[in-house]
């Protein structure tokens, strides 16, 4: 078996694991999140760990897979993922307008973007973003959504781009 499928996942405090036939279901303080339960995997919880098994060798390594999935999830209800967005140029700003998010990024027309239900956007400053959730995969989907509004791109690094992100900068032409 894989080494991640052998490893049990940690329950958090406060942290409920609910395994039906067809899904799983996490519950905790920031939400409730499951996903569907592959046939042939078993889910069992003992002392604050859920072990996962696979019943044939060749479920292994979705059983990996699951179990990734289900630490992310106990992790988003418990604590959340959060994603930092930076806007690089002169003139770029971003601003909150309800639930709605308003970027100004060099265009003629604002770009208006409404998160998704479970995903909180605020703007500490004109020019940084965090998106955050209990869904780690929606989070990151969301803040990709943003970046691809505007890449940075290689000649000045102007653009929307992580904030752990490292813009490889290309020298300009020579005449």
């Amino acid at each position: 078996m894989s080494r991640v499928a052998k490893k049990p996942v940690a329950l958090a405090k406060g942290v409920e694991i609910n395994v039906q036939p067809e899904s799983i279901s996490v519950k905790g303080p920031k939400g409730t999140l499951s996903v569907a339960k592959p046939a042939g995997i078993e889910v069992k919880v003992e002392d604050g760990h859920a072990v996962l098994s696979a019943n044939d060798a060749s479920l292994v390594p979705m059983t990996g897979t699951l179990r990734a999935i289900l630490a992310n999830m106990v992790h988003g209800v418990s604590a959340g993922f959060e994603r930092k967005l930076e806007l690089v140029g002169v003139g770029y700003r971003a601003a909150m307008q309800g639930k709605d998010l308003n970027l100004s990024l060099g265009y003629s027309h604002p770009v208006t973007f409404t998160p998704p239900a479970g995903i909180t956007i605020t703007t500490p400053t004109q020019t940084e973003i965090l998106v955050a959730g209990a869904d780690k995969q929606l989070v990151g989907e969301v803040a990709a959504k943003i970046r691809g509004y505007r890449p940075p791109e290689p000649y000045k690094g102007k653009g929307v781009k992580y904030s752990d992100e490292t813009i490889i900068r290309k020298e300009a032409k020579k005449a």
